[in-house]
């Protein structure tokens, strides 16, 4: 049996539904009460689509369909952050089991550095 292989319009569907899905976590985490992923959120949104435009940065929709294939879930939330110089996306992930786990990317490989 071969194994699914998804179509460049699925993969492409997919990707802006991420995106999608990404944006309006972020923007509801504006409603009162706070904001989970901190005041500088607009910028982090900035700085990342620059990067990723600049192919400096993999696209976060990248990211979270990588979340997605090595760990059943959902993303809550996610933002670009620096740490020591690195560029990582914290991604906040729900896992099928219930499970909140927050997981931190290199944001330039897509390496998974935490939340396993």
């Amino acid at each position: 049996m071969k194994p699914f292989s998804p179509s460049p319009v699925l993969r492409a569907t997919l990707g802006a539904l991420a995106v999608s899905l990404a944006l309006a976590s972020v923007a509801a985490a504006q409603a009162p009460g706070g904001d989970s992923l901190g005041a500088g959120w607009r910028q982090q949104q900035d700085e990342a689509r620059q990067g990723v435009d600049q192919r400096r940065l993999k696209p976060l929709s990248e990211v979270i369909a990588q979340l997605g294939r090595t760990t059943p879930g959902r993303q809550l939330d996610a933002g670009l952050e620096d740490q020591n110089g690195r560029q990582v996306y914290r991604v906040r992930w729900m896992t099928a089991d219930g499970r909140r786990v927050d997981y931190m990317i290199d944001a330039v490989t897509g390496l998974i550095l935490s939340g396993r």
